[in-house]
């Protein structure tokens, strides 16, 4: 079973046909229309509400579509075996993956829920959420508890729209003296075009290019 991913990367390199024009001198090429928006963070969606039903699923189509409320979105191709769990209990949780997780998300996305208990097999840990039945994956630094307020049908794939209705972060990377949340330090990875990576220095921080120099 393809993850979100790799189904998607696999469309985009089919349609990755120059237009050749004879303009070798230009210096951009044209392309088909394709998902090419990259970075990506490379999610496992955990689901189900009893521990029968617990699964994980790899993502990259994910993201924030408001602040107030909080709301975010996660898109899934119909026959994943997770789209009809989520679909059904209209809940999910998004947890953020570093380089120790790594290897467990690419795995969960090539293989199928219903062939394999992925949290047993990846020695991953269901941990309770606060306010939704769906469990949290412990290994992972950051985790969003979201509850399903529209599907939204597209084409190849269907979003979920949801609320957050509760965050659970690791407390290592919490500064016990300000309070602060370290997600720097989490050593967190993205995905782009077909590969996982680690994330690189910081550059600078919101507001630095407008910051009035002391």
């Amino acid at each position: 079973m393809r993850n979100e991913k790799m189904d998607n990367n696999k469309d985009t390199s089919n349609s990755q046909s120059i237009n050749n024009n004879n303009d070798l001198d230009k210096s951009h090429v044209s392309w088909k229309p394709g998902t090419m928006i990259y970075p990506l963070p490379a999610v496992l969606i955990s689901c189900g509400n009893n521990e029968t039903e617990y699964n994980l699923l790899t993502v990259s189509w994910v993201g924030t579509i408001c602040t107030n409320p909080p709301m975010c979105y996660i898109s899934i191709r119909p026959e994943r075996h997770s789209y009809e769990i989520i679909k059904e209990n209209r809940e999910f949780v998004i947890n953020l993956t570093n380089e120790d997780m790594a290897y467990a998300t690419d795995w969960c996305g090539v293989k199928s829920g219903k062939d394999f208990n992925k949290f047993t097999e990846m020695k991953l840990t269901p941990a309770k959420s606060e306010l939704i039945s769906v469990p949290i994956i412990k290994e992972s630094p950051l985790s969003i508890e979201c509850r399903v307020k529209e599907i939204v049908k597209l084409g190849s794939h269907d979003m979920f729209i949801a609320d957050v209705v509760n965050v659970q972060a690791d407390s290592r990377y919490i500064n016990l003296k300000t309070g602060e949340f370290k997600l720097s330090e989490a050593n967190l990875i993205a995905y782009s075009h077909g590969h996982y990576y680690k994330l690189g220095e910081e550059i600078g921080k919101f507001g630095w290019s407008v910051k009035k120099k002391k």
